[in-house]
């Protein structure tokens, strides 16, 4: 297979996971321009790239095209789109401008390692379901956390209006906690866990919705409406995961 070439081994969910990368790139180099414009503009492209993530697993099972190749490419892109874009994107997005930009960037660091590591656990796993917080997971906690600051913020005074004073603060902890989830044994899903993935499947194509809705300029109603929402999701995937906690102590006990 090292003798083949890369267009002879690429698959039609291959070419959908490379999509998903191209919008992680871009993620970063949204980034780069550190505006709050161009940084929802990143973590809109993020949630796009959750869908796509179903979408190469969904082809490679229904055309059988499982294969290694597929299995370090999809490991690779993930890392980028749910572990190190969403990472200094939320950096961008919350800093200070003080010294606790220092702690910021240790949170940062923190989520990245914690998505690298889980990955790469993932591929040499040879048991069923999964271990330690899903990666797309970790990353739509991220997302739903800028957007409920972002549409609050928008709503109260536009694009220019600061994030409330205590969010900034919080996010060290979130990214922190958030890479304990991906690495630690003691949270553990089902190969086809139905909550997971229906909640998954509702809230993950909203987000980019209503990243849409954040360009055309809501009112304050809509704006906080949506705020809400996000902010209920939020608190929803931190139930998950708790009970993905609950869930392992079960079946450890029986």
């Amino acid at each position: 297979m090292s003798n083949t070439s890369i267009p002879k081994l690429l698959k039609l969910k291959d070419y959908v996971t490379l999509i998903g990368t191209t919008l992680g790139i871009i993620a970063l180099i949204c980034a780069c321009f550190g505006s709050r414009e161009f940084i929802s503009l990143g973590f809109f492209l993020i949630s796009i790239t959750l869908g796509t993530d179903l979408i190469d697993g969904y082809i490679a099972r229904k055309t059988n095209t499982v294969n290694e190749l597929g299995k370090e490419l999809d490991s690779l892109s993930d890392s980028l789109t749910f572990g190190i874009a969403p990472a200094i994107l939320a950096f961008q997005a919350f800093k200070t401008g003080t010294l606790f930009d220092v702690i910021i960037i240790i949170g940062s660091l923190f989520f990245a390692f914690g998505a690298i590591l889980r990955l790469a656990r993932f591929n040499i796993a040879e048991v069923s379901g999964y271990t330690g917080l899903p990666t797309p997971i970790s990353a739509l906690i991220l997302i739903t956390y800028f957007y409920a600051n972002y549409f609050y913020s928008f709503g109260m005074g536009g694009n220019t209006y600061p994030f409330p004073l205590f969010t900034p603060y919080l996010l060290p902890v979130f990214m922190i906690l958030i890479a304990w989830f991906n690495i630690t044994t003691f949270i553990r899903f089902r190969e086809k866990d139905k909550i997971v993935y229906i909640t998954f499947i509702i809230i993950a194509p909203l987000c980019p919705i209503f990243g849409i809705i954040g360009i055309l300029n809501p009112n304050f109603f809509v704006s906080m409406a949506i705020s809400i929402f996000f902010l209920g999701s939020f608190l929803l995937a931190l139930i998950l995961i708790i009970r993905g906690f609950f869930l392992y102590l079960k079946r450890k006990e029986s």
